[in-house]
């Protein structure tokens, strides 16, 4: 048996979210169907890097599970014969000690709809750059809200916004709460001085964006070196609309 670490894309509108829940179709459910179809096994041991709530959408999710077929290459062929609405994008062997959890990085990409001050959703950008506590822009699920954001940029593209966040991880609703509270401030609905407020420990709602403005782009792995698939061979039966997101990758 090889342990297989894979990226996965798919559009968030299809699934009830990433973790398995009883009576919904979740990417958890549709991996392990696509994995008993191939591997013939009730328990390949997956795992997930991300979860990903209802509506969002991923281009390189990461899972890691056992497999008995030792070819890469063979195996996401394979899988992406049988899948009706994943791409298993690319993939690396790894070892027994790989905890998919431990990514070097996280990319998430936040497109915002509407006209902006560009200058002010600039400045935002820069205040939740750094570590900070965002007990304001996150649900609380029992773990420390102090984080650090390495990097968010920002590009403007015909009455949009393109925000890309990088860090290590992050909480619960977190780039979706610092997107609102963004769009907010660039459309002059809330002054930057009350996100500054709310970054050093006021208590301020800004609202929630929406899901399906967020994808995740990548969980990158300095260790490790992935090999692709070719998007040609997916068919995409569920949805045609998720063949042709796929075939943009």
């Amino acid at each position: 048996m090889k342990r297989f670490a894979v990226k996965i894309a798919y559009l968030g509108s299809l699934f009830s979210g990433s973790q398995a829940q009883p009576g919904l179709y979740t990417v958890e459910s549709a991996v392990r169907r696509d994995l008993g179809l191939v591997l013939k096994t009730e328990d390949p041991d997956l795992k997930f890097s991300s979860r990903t709530d209802k509506g969002v959408n991923s281009l390189g999710n990461t899972i890691v599970f056992y497999s008995p077929m030792e070819d890469g290459n063979v195996l996401l062929k394979a899988l992406n014969s049988v899948s009706e609405s994943i791409f298993y994008r690319s993939w690396c062997e790894v070892g027994e000690d790989f905890n998919v959890r431990y990514a070097s990085r996280r990319i998430y990409r936040y497109v915002l709809f509407g006209e902006f001050d560009m200058q002010i959703v600039e400045k935002c950008c820069r205040l939740f750059e750094g570590t900070h506590d965002f007990s304001s822009f996150c649900h609380a699920d029992g773990r420390s809200t102090t984080v650090t954001i390495d990097r968010i940029s920002c590009i403007e593209k015909s009455k949009t916004i393109v925000l890309e966040f990088e860090a290590r991880y992050y909480l619960w609703n977190m780039i979706r709460r610092i997107s609102a509270a963004i769009g907010s401030a660039g459309s002059g609905k809330t002054e930057i001085t009350e996100i500054a407020a709310a970054l050093e420990g006021k208590r301020i709602n800004f609202g929630t964006g929406r899901p399906d403005a967020l994808t995740l782009i990548d969980v990158q792995y300095d260790f490790l070196e992935f090999a692709g698939a070719d998007p040609r061979g997916f068919s995409g039966r569920r949805d045609e609309n998720a063949r042709d997101a796929y075939l943009k990758l």
